[in-house]
């Protein structure tokens, strides 16, 4: 899966959907309505490095593949959407990645 840029991209976006929903579902409510702010920081932190690594994978990804700019746009928008980036997955990634997978395994036997 990490060997091509769109499964990077995949790996990086499941991990990147993750860390938003324990942000918002375990993190804000405990700093909400147990007044403690330490699992925001945290949490924060780490949800704000891996959306740098989704943006960064997900422009790899782009001009590896070459993907025309709308499908940044989609990929954007899937992640400041709770969910979306799993979303974003299944409808175009996990297919894009298929193809990647077909056309690596026809290289391989030429």
């Amino acid at each position: 899966m990490f060997a091509t840029p769109v499964g990077r991209f995949r790996a990086i976006a499941f991990v990147e959907g993750v860390s938003f929903l324990v942000l918002l579902l375990i993190a804000m409510p405990m700093k909400y309505v147990g007044d403690n702010p330490l699992p925001v920081k945290y949490t924060g932190w780490a949800h704000g490095v891996l959306y740098v690594m989704y943006a960064a994978a997900g422009f790899h990804a782009m001009a590896a593949r070459k993907w025309p700019v709308k499908e940044a746009v989609r990929g954007f928008i899937a992640s400041i959407i709770p969910g979306g980036t799993f979303v974003y997955d299944y409808v175009f990634l996990k297919p894009e990645h298929a193809k990647e997978a077909c056309r690596g395994s026809d290289h391989a036997t030429k």
